[in-house]
C-alpha cells in the first residue's frame, strides 16, 4: 500500500467529501486566519466522526479517527490540530453519554455543530477537566466567568465545552460537571492571542466568559467529586488528547515526507529511510489507538500514550530536517509550504505535558507509584 493510502481510504470512507475539498484549496490558504478548512469540516459531516452510528454520528473508532487526522494534517496541520480539540470534545461528552446526555451529542452530531474546549488541558498541575472557570449557582441555572487561550476554532465554534463546579443536587458537597456554552451566548466575547504565522489557520484565539448564563439542560452532572472516579474519564479524555494529537501532527510531516518519496531525483535509500521511519512511528500510534478501541484506557494506558507521543516527537525531529534537505534549496525558497510544514510538525512538542515536566513523575511511575501529570 503506498505512503498516505490508507489513512486517506479511512478518511474517504467516514468523511467522502472532506479530503477532495481540501485538496482543491492551496495549503497556505488553508494555513492562514479565515481559512475555509474548518468550514469544509463542519460541511463534510466532521463534528459526528466519533460519535455511534445509534446517536446519528459516523461511528469511527479511535484507530480509524488517527488515520483520519494523519490524513487532514498531511493537507493541512492547523485543521487537524484544531479538530482534535473538538474530538476531544466530544470524546469527554460520550464518555459522560447516560440517558438525557445521549440527546445533546446527537444534537451536536445531526446538525454539525463545531466543539471548542474551555476544559483546563493546558494547566500545569491540572487535571484535563479541573475547572478553570468559576461557575454561581442561580435561579435559571449557573454564571460563568473565566477565560480560555489559545482556544482553537475560536470563531468557528458552534459550542464552548467547559468544567465547572458545582453543588451537588443532595446537598452533600460540590461535584464536577460540564457546561455547553453556545457561542452566541451573552458574555461570551472571542478576542486576538496567536500572533505567529504557524497554525494560524486553527483559530487559536482568547474566549472570555463574563456572567455567562448556562440553563440547566446544557449542564451535565457528572455526580463525583474531583478525585474520585472522574479521574477515570480525565485519564481516558487525556489518552484521546495525545493519540490524536501525535496523529495530526504526524500528518504535517508526512505532507514533506511524501514530497521527498514523489521525487525521483532523490536516492532510492534515502526515500525508503524517511518512510520506514515515519511508518514505524505511525504504528506506535496506532497500538495506543487499538488500546482505546479495546476499552483499555487505565493508567498504563495512558503512560504509553505519553511516551508513544514522546517518541513520535523525537522521530519528527529526525525526518523533518531530513526531508527539507533532501528538497533541496530551490524548494524551500521558491514556496513558502515546505518551511511551514517543517515549523507546524515541530509543534508537538509545545503541548501539554512537556517531555521535560514529567522526568519526575515517569521516574516515580516506574518505581510503582501513580502516574502524575505535572
Amino acid at each position: 500500500m503506498r505512503f498516505l493510502e490508507r489513512e486517506r481510504a479511512t478518511l474517504a470512507k467516514l468523511l467522502p467529501e472532506l479530503d477532495p475539498a481540501l485538496r482543491e484549496v492551496p495549503l497556505m490558504e488553508l494555513e492562514r486566519p479565515g481559512s475555509p478548512g474548518i468550514r469544509h469540516f463542519r460541511d463534510s459531516g466532521g463534528p459526528g466522526l466519533l460519535v455511534p452510528e445509534a446517536h446519528q454520528g459516523r461511528g469511527a473508532t479511535a484507530l480509524d479517527a488517527l488515520r483520519v487526522q494523519r490524513a487532514i494534517g498531511s493537507r493541512s496541520p492547523s485543521l487537524a490540530v484544531a479538530t482534535t480539540m473538538h474530538h476531544f470534545s466530544m470524546a469527554t461528552l460520550v464518555g459522560l453519554g447516560d440517558g438525557l446526555e445521549w440527546m445533546l451529542i446527537e444534537g451536536v452530531a445531526s446538525s454539525n455543530r463545531v466543539l471548542a474546549s474551555g476544559f483546563a488541558e493546558g494547566r500545569s498541575g491540572a487535571g484535563t477537566l479541573d475547572p478553570s472557570m468559576t461557575a454561581t449557582v442561580t435561579a435559571d441555572g449557573i454564571r460563568i466567568n473565566g477565560v480560555k487561550r489559545p482556544c482553537s476554532l475560536a470563531h468557528s465554534m458552534d459550542v464552548l465545552t467547559a468544567s465547572v463546579m458545582i453543588p451537588r443536587e443532595d446537598g452533600q458537597g460540590d461535584e464536577l460537571a460540564v457546561a455547553l456554552v453556545p457561542a452566541e451566548s451573552e458574555g461570551l466575547s472571542v478576542s486576538g492571542f496567536w500572533s505567529s504565522a504557524f497554525l494560524a489557520g486553527a483559530e487559536s484565539e482568547q474566549v472570555t466568559l463574563t456572567d455567562v448564563l448556562v440553563p440547566p439542560e446544557l449542564l451535565l452532572r457528572t455526580a463525583t467529586t474531583s478525585g474520585e472516579q472522574l479521574d477515570e474519564l480525565q485519564t481516558a479524555g487525556l489518552i484521546w488528547f495525545e493519540t490524536l494529537m501525535t496523529g495530526s501532527y504526524l500528518g504535517a510531516a508526512s505532507a514533506l515526507v511524501e514530497r521527498v518519496l514523489l521525487n525521483d531525483r532523490i536516492p532510492e535509500y534515502e526515500r525508503v529511510r524517511l518512510f520506514v521511519e515515519t511508518e514505524a512511528a505511525m504504528a506506535t500510534a496506532e497500538c495506543v489507538a487499538r488500546r482505546i478501541d479495546a476499552g483499555d484506557l487505565d493508567e498504563s494506558a495512558l503512560a504509553q500514550a505519553l511516551y508513544v507521543r514522546y517518541g513520535v516527537q523525537d522521530a519528527i525531529a529526525r525526518v523533518v530536517p531530513r526531508a527539507v534537505e533532501l528538497l533541496g534549496g530551490l524548494n524551500f525558497m521558491t514556496s513558502d509550504e515546505v518551511g511551514h510544514l517543517a515549523a507546524c510538525a515541530n509543534g508537538l512538542s509545545l503541548h501539554p505535558p512537556a517531555r521535560s515536566r514529567m522526568t519526575a513523575q515517569f521516574s516515580a511511575y516506574l518505581a510503582d507509584r501513580p502516574l502524575a501529570i505535572a
